[in-house]
């Protein structure tokens, strides 16, 4: 077979394993610096082999208390954001009622609007509350710009829904609840279920919105941007080493639980 023509019928392949290259290459150098042993305060240049900060990821001051007021606000951005975001989308699609249309179009601008606006917005709103900022400003501001995509997440799964398949519920006498339990809400897991990654992702990389109202509160990426100014440790690359891990374990799992759910139903 001529290399032309070879090349021509995995030229999509090709493409797409050159781009998810591309995009894994900053895990791979954070990766491999996070077994660096660098001289000084800066881990910009490789110098020698070492795990001495995988046997102590909390040996910086501070990073692992920021780690978990991270991962504490985003379980409950995530936990809110997809409760009431799956709420609004199920109201969008199901329901007639009045500004429906302007409520959909509202949904998206969180999404467009940049986030430094959306800060200074939500900052101006806690100050003329008199609100203390701190844990509980970011968490309701996390809460606010996740809402929207999780709504949109959900709101496409509900749209795709066959609605005979309530409809033959509730022929076999379930009510109202019983359909939703065991007819909808599994339907709709998986949008659901994207959703509230998405959002916890988005909550726990968040520095724009959170460094504006955070007040004396430091999550892990207002530690990374502080920690920078004066010389990034080996042991923040070792946390996101250990998280970009555990996403690809969690995806894996989801592949694995899916395809034997898949040769189950053949």
């Amino acid at each position: 077979m001529p290399v032309v023509t070879w090349l021509k019928r995995r030229l999509v392949v090709i493409a797409g394993l050159i781009t998810l290259g591309y995009l894994l290459l900053p895990n791979v150098v954070v990766t491999v610096f996070s077994f660096n042993k660098p001289k000084g305060r800066f881990n910009y240049e490789w110098q020698q082999f070492s795990t001495d900060a995988w046997q102590d990821p909390c040996g910086v001051s501070g990073l692992c208390g920021s780690l978990s007021i991270s991962l504490q606000i985003a379980l409950w951005a995530t936990i809110g954001a997809t409760a009431l975001g799956s709420m609004i989308a199920f109201a969008l699609v199901r329901y007639r009622f009045r500004a429906r249309g302007a409520v959909n179009s509202m949904i998206f601008l969180p999404m467009a609007m940049p986030e430094v606006v959306m800060a200074a917005s939500l900052l101006t709103l806690f100050l003329n509350l008199g609100a203390r900022l701190g844990f509980w400003t970011i968490l309701i501001a996390h809460i606010m710009f996740c809402l929207s995509f999780v709504v949109v997440a959900v709101k496409a799964r509900v749209m795709s829904m066959d609605p005979r398949l309530e409809e033959a519920a509730r022929d076999l006498y379930a009510g109202p609840l019983q359909t939703f339990l065991r007819v909808t809400l599994p339907i709709a897991a998986p949008g659901i279920a994207a959703g509230a990654l998405l959002a916890f992702a988005l909550s726990f990389d968040d520095f724009i919105i959170t460094n504006f109202n955070a007040g004396s509160t430091v999550t892990f990426p207002m530690f990374v941007w502080g920690s920078a100014q004066r010389g990034t440790p080996v042991q923040i690359n070792v946390i996101g080493t250990a998280m970009f891990l555990v996403a690809v374990l969690l995806v894996l799992t989801a592949m694995v639980i899916s395809n034997r759910r898949t040769k189950r139903k053949a």
